[in-house]
């Protein structure tokens, strides 16, 4: 949980996907994780968190479907969205929000 609660609080933006193992979307959903994740490289940080194994972090940020993928930076969600992402929404999110204008005060 330091772990998790340190990465939402990096400059860096981390993609979070709340998926479970049972889920065929959140399925489908794995490898177009692991290709953003290659593509994006240390641009951002991507962590996949069982909603199972993790109710209480699910219930905090009022995740009711799965896959939900909520963009964090600096401690904020600052995108979200239920249901499977293509790679290319993904990195586009991830370059949108790479730099934002505190970055650049």
């Amino acid at each position: 949980m330091n772990d998790f609660n340190e990465l939402i609080n990096s400059e860096t933006p981390t993609l979070v996907d709340f998926f479970a193992t049972w889920c065929g979307p959140c399925k489908m959903q794995a490898p177009i994780l692991e290709e953003v994740k290659k593509r994006v490289g240390d641009k951002a940080h991507i962590i996949k968190v069982d909603i199972d194994q993790n109710q209480a972090l699910a219930a905090k940020y009022n995740v009711r479907s799965v896959p939900t993928l909520i963009m964090f930076k600096n401690g904020m969600a600052i995108w979200r969205e239920v249901g499977v992402q293509s790679a290319e929404t993904l990195i586009a999110k991830i370059e949108d929000h790479q730099y934002t204008k505190s970055d650049e005060e």
